[in-house]
C-alpha cells in the first residue's frame, strides 16, 4: 500500500467508527495500524540490482541501464545503485517471488531413478 492509500483507509475507518459511535478494542485497532505501517515500510525498501531483478523480471543490466538513463531513480550511491521497491518496474506477466517459498530445484528422471536405486542397494546391505 502507498502512503496515500493507508491514510485514506484509516481516515475512512475513523469516520465510520465516529459515525457509529463505536467503542473498539484498542489493541486490535493498533495491530491493524501497525500491519499497514509494516506493509508501507516494506514498499519503501531499497533493493540491490540483483534483488530488483528477481522482483521485477527484468535483468540487473537492464535495470542498471534504466538508472543510468534516469528512467528509474537511483536511491543508492553512484557506484552502488539501489532501487526503491515502490519505483521498481514489473515486467508484464512476471510474478515476484514469494518470500516464504522454498527453493526447489527441478529434478531429472535420471536423478529420481538413481535415488530410488541407491535406497534399494542400501536396504539390501
Amino acid at each position: 500500500m502507498t502512503k496515500t492509500q493507508i491514510l485514506a483507509h484509516w481516515q475512512a475507518r475513523r469516520n465510520e467508527l465516529g459515525r457509529l459511535g463505536a467503542l473498539v478494542n484498542a489493541a486490535s485497532l493498533y495491530d491493524e495500524v501497525l500491519a499497514d505501517f509494516e506493509s508501507f515500510t516494506e514498499y519503501d525498501r531499497l533493493l540491490t540490482l540483483t534483488e530488483a531483478a528477481t522482483h521485477s523480471g527484468y535483468s540487473a543490466d537492464h535495470l542498471g541501464r534504466q538508472i543510468r538513463e534516469k528512467k528509474i531513480p537511483n536511491s543508492g550511491r553512484p557506484k552502488a545503485p539501489r532501487i526503491r521497491l515502490s519505483d521498481l518496474p514489473i515486467k508484464p506477466g512476471h510474478l515476484p517471488p514469494a518470500e516464504d517459498a522454498c527453493d526447489l530445484t527441478p529434478t531429472s528422471k535420471r536423478q529420481v531413478v538413481r535415488s530410488i536405486v541407491g535406497r534399494e542397494k542400501e536396504a539390501t546391505r
